[in-house]
């Protein structure tokens, strides 16, 4: 099962629980893009209408932020190539994104996008952040890929010491 940011109290501004819930559903919906092949538009608009915000089990889910879960989805695909480089520059020797499992790649290619291009979301939150995605769907190894590859990706990408620097104050 799934864990997912549940609505907290009000409080100033943007819970940062909006971001956690928007990075989750990003991964979902690329996910469903890989397995069921649902166009780009259609998976946004179906996230945006019937899963954001909406309640699962009972469970009423935070109002995930639904401009950072665009930019995201929208982001991977236009920019899929290029992230998938450097996804595969960063696993271990004799591994490659298509031989691994497409909720891992979603992960990583999300991940990777915003490394490249959330500048103001610090390293070490993305990189705490999609492990955490990553424990919501798997038991074994794949937890500390991501954190791997994330971490390795982190240093070329934004430069400084991977994960050990950056504030985890920002979402």
């Amino acid at each position: 099962m799934v864990s997912v940011p549940t609505q907290p109290a009000a409080t100033n501004g943007l819970d940062p629980r909006a971001r956690a819930a928007a990075r989750l559903c990003a991964v979902q919906a690329l996910y469903q893009m890989d397995m069921a092949a649902t166009p780009l538009d259609e998976v946004v608009e179906e996230f945006i209408e019937y899963r954001l915000g909406q309640q699962i089990e009972d469970v009423d889910i935070f109002e995930a932020d639904k401009a950072h879960f665009e930019d995201i989805v929208r982001g991977v695909v236009r920019e899929q190539r290029e992230l998938d480089n450097q996804v595969n520059g960063a696993l271990a020797k004799g591994w490659s994104l298509a031989r691994i499992d497409s909720t891992l790649r979603a992960i990583l290619r999300c991940g990777t996008y915003e490394l490249r291009r959330c500048k103001d979301v610090p390293l070490k939150v993305v990189i705490n952040e999609y492990v955490e995605i990553a424990h919501a769907f798997f038991e074994g190894d794949e937890p500390g890929v991501v954190n791997a590859v994330l971490d390795r990706l982190g240093r070329e990408i934004r430069g400084g010491a991977g994960a050990s620097h950056g504030s985890a104050g920002q979402t």
